[in-house]
């Protein structure tokens, strides 16, 4: 039986060192790769460490992590759990740690270890790996599969799994030429967007802000829907990134962002009531009655931002006494409700699509295309995509470990 692979990703590497590994010398697979090299984006994420999956451990939490497809992933995420790829990269002799913030690395800090780890399956089980070819077209020809090649090259298939990525950040390799091939094959292609981006605001003296951190504010959209998550973020010289800002992203993926007129309010101080803040402000005018207050400001929001939010306010220099309940309303209002207009997205280092093959269009039992049998799906080609965190590259293991489990069990 020959099997072709098209994408060597993380969905399309699992998927194939799946096969390899559980067929028993009955497939002959095809791994095609337009990169010079297999798994390219997948070194790249965390930095080039490698952000092989999350630290959490209970299923029903790590699907909250998916703004899109969280329904259909709880079958492959029960049958290959973060868990799974854990003692499964382990296993086959790269040891992961878990940091504090639950993602999981290499222990040594590099992700060409991964990379390595399948290249390694792959020469010992003789996986045909096609690097730096480009497939320009499939169809169906005698219930079998035809891949033509750019450089003329024509292979037929019996099984067929595309895993091509996604199309949100092309230097990657990942320039959505899947969605054309699930698109001749006849299957839907829903909205696409780029997701777990920054944002950039139309205020200019957002860059006198640039690189103050907050380790947990609630920050919320409001344009045509509303949308809101609480985490950490920091300022840039053009707006704002960060966990918080790529999750709240990810969340409003398909909203446009291009006109100025989408508003983002953040919440300096998410644990207390506007009363509490307001009150602790008074006291601390109450305590302090010969300062200027600006120098009491400083000791709640850091010195550029509460230079800025007094200069908003027009309370100048000044001295505690002068403040005014109307003033303290004003500061009050930006601690707990900081207003700022979205200019549009700004790419970061993540590298992710919103949107893909449409799930109606897929078995979640098994990847297989309920349009065209012995066609597969896995990672992020599909309607699937988390936060940032491993919650990627954990969908596209398991998605690619369900399709190749499911195809070897045909070739059995």
């Amino acid at each position: 039986m020959k099997i072709g692979i098209i994408g060597a990703g993380a969905a399309g590497m699992m998927a194939a060192a799946t096969i390899a590994e559980n067929s028993q010398g009955g497939a002959d697979v095809f791994l095609i790769e337009k990169n010079a090299e297999i798994g390219k984006k997948v070194e790249i994420t965390g930095g080039g460490r490698c952000n092989v999956t999350t630290g959490l451990r209970d299923d029903k939490e790590v699907l909250k992590k998916y703004p899109r497809g969280a329904n259909f992933l709880k079958l492959a995420m029960h049958n290959f759990s973060p868990e799974d790829v854990f003692k499964w990269v382990a296993s086959h002799g790269v040891p992961l740690k878990i940091e504090d913030d639950m993602r999981v690395f290499p222990k040594s800090n590099d992700g060409k270890d991964i990379t390595k780890l399948f290249g390694e399956i792959f020469e010992k089980k003789k996986v045909n790996v096609l690097l730096k070819h480009n497939v320009a077209e499939v169809g169906i020809r005698n219930e079998k599969f035809y891949t033509k090649l750019l450089d003329g090259q024509n292979i037929v298939f019996d099984f067929l799994l595309l895993t091509t990525g996604g199309n949100a950040y092309s230097h990657t390799g990942s320039t959505g030429d899947g969605y054309n091939f699930a698109k001749a094959l006849g299957h839907r292609i829903t909205q696409l967007s780029p997701s777990l981006h920054a944002f950039s605001f139309t205020e200019k003296y957002v860059k006198d802000l640039a690189g103050i951190s907050f380790t947990n504010a609630n920050l919320k959209i409001k344009g045509e829907k509303s949308y809101e998550f609480n985490g950490p973020f920091l300022f840039t010289h053009k707006g704002i990134t960060g966990p918080a800002v790529f999750a709240l992203s990810s969340m409003a993926a398909h909203e446009k962002f291009d006109n100025g007129e989408t508003s983002l309010f953040i919440d300096f101080f998410p644990e207390k009531k506007y009363e509490e803040v307001f009150e602790d402000l008074n006291r601390g005018i109450s305590e302090n009655p010969k300062k200027e207050f600006i120098n009491v400001f400083r000791t709640f929001v850091p010195k550029a931002l509460a230079e800025m939010m007094c200069e908003l306010a027009e309370v100048g220099k000044k001295k505690c006494p002068e403040i005014s309940k109307k003033d303290l309303n004003k500061l009050t209002e930006f601690l707990k409700n900081m207003k700022f207009n979205i200019s549009g997205k700004t790419p970061s280092e993540e590298f992710v699509t919103a949107g893909g093959v449409d799930l109606r269009n897929v078995d979640a039992k098994t990847m297989e295309s309920k349009i065209c049998p012995n066609l597969y799906f896995a990672g992020e080609i599909l309607d699937i995509d988390g936060f940032t965190g491993g919650f990627n590259l954990q969908s596209a293991w398991a998605t690619g470990r369900l399709a190749g489990e499911n195809i070897t069990k045909k070739i059995k």
